[in-house]
């Protein structure tokens, strides 16, 4: 259950980094069209991090570099599962 919380965690720090720094800028408007559309700003967050994690796993699953274009696809996917 530790390693659970730390894994949330730095997903929703990684979240948070790329609204902080608007990059890719996708990130916080997907958050605010969560926002928008009724879900909780937690909710909102945990949703972007499912979509941080699918790119992390298929990254080292498939050994392919991180691609932007699928990113902000899955981003505008959302709310449905990555």
């Amino acid at each position: 259950m530790e390693s659970n919380n730390r894994i949330s965690a730095a997903t929703i720090q990684v979240v948070e980094t790329q609204i902080e720094t608007n990059d890719p800028p996708e990130t916080k408007q997907t958050l605010e069209r969560l926002i928008s559309e009724g879900f909780s700003e937690k909710v909102a967050m945990e949703l972007l991090g499912t979509v941080v994690i699918a790119e992390v796993f298929g990254v080292m699953k498939d050994g392919k570099p991180f691609n932007i274009e699928r990113y902000v696809a899955a981003l505008n996917k959302l709310p449905k599962p990555a």
